[in-house]
């Protein structure tokens, strides 16, 4: 009797357990329909964007800082120049590249990101696509930008551009310009990426070409313009 109850509690469990991989199955296989919608709805809002340039930066940079000012300036600059601004549609250097945008008049698009803290869209997009998978993100930024401008930030900041940086290095994607602003800020990493990861051999000094590091919003303004002018007459 005492077997017999046994083995019933054995095959209960079995079968919860079945159950539950089940429903592990079934909210999976949901999960892969979701990620097809944001894909779906990322290609159809953004399929008409072209002479398109992404601006990074921090989330929490204020509205004082000289970084925040120097995203506008960058933003004004290139929409006034025909081209469309794109950020992932926050606050902070977000807000400011598509204010400076929006405010000349251009196309702001924001590629928002749902998050419980922080990633509230910015009031100056004329365009704003929502995503709940970073990679899905990851995937138009890359797709509809022909440059990426970084501004000091952090961890998202840095895990887009390593994100854009290895997709070129393995030449996954056609290259682009990476341009991070700032010296102050950026060349620790230099730094670090010369004396520890190309000193040690695990990356080569051609993958530290693959951007550039430059102070002067307006020397980053002339690089995209050319990089995208030379696309348009290629």
């Amino acid at each position: 009797m005492v077997e017999e109850k046994n083995s019933n509690r054995g095959q209960n469990s079995s079968q919860q357990d079945q159950y539950l991989i089940d429903e592990f199955k079934l909210e999976e296989s949901w999960r892969i329909f979701k990620i097809i919608s944001e894909f779906v709805e990322g290609f159809e809002k953004l399929a008409k964007v072209d002479r398109a340039v992404t601006i990074f930066g921090s989330a929490r940079t204020p509205e004082e800082h000289e970084d925040y000012r120097q995203a506008w300036y960058l933003g004004n600059m290139l929409a006034k120049a025909g081209i469309t601004m794109i950020t992932g549609g926050g606050p902070g250097i977000m807000a400011a590249a598509n204010r400076g945008a929006q405010e000349a008049g251009g196309e702001s698009i924001g590629l928002n990101i749902t998050l419980p803290m922080e990633q509230k869209p910015n009031p100056y997009i004329t365009k704003l696509v929502s995503f709940k998978y970073f990679f899905v993100r990851k995937v138009m930024l890359v797709k509809y930008s022909h440059a990426f401008v970084v501004f000091p930030g952090g961890f998202g900041t840095l895990d887009e551009m390593f994100e854009a940086l290895t997709l070129i290095q393995t030449h996954k994607i056609k290259p682009f310009p990476i341009i991070l602003y700032g010296s102050h800020y950026w060349r620790g990493l230099y730094g670090w990426l010369k004396n520890e990861l190309e000193a040690s051999g695990f990356i080569g000094e051609q993958d530290l070409e693959l951007f550039r590091i430059i102070d002067d919003v307006d020397e980053i303004y002339r690089v995209v313009v050319s990089h995208i002018e030379r696309l348009q007459t290629a």
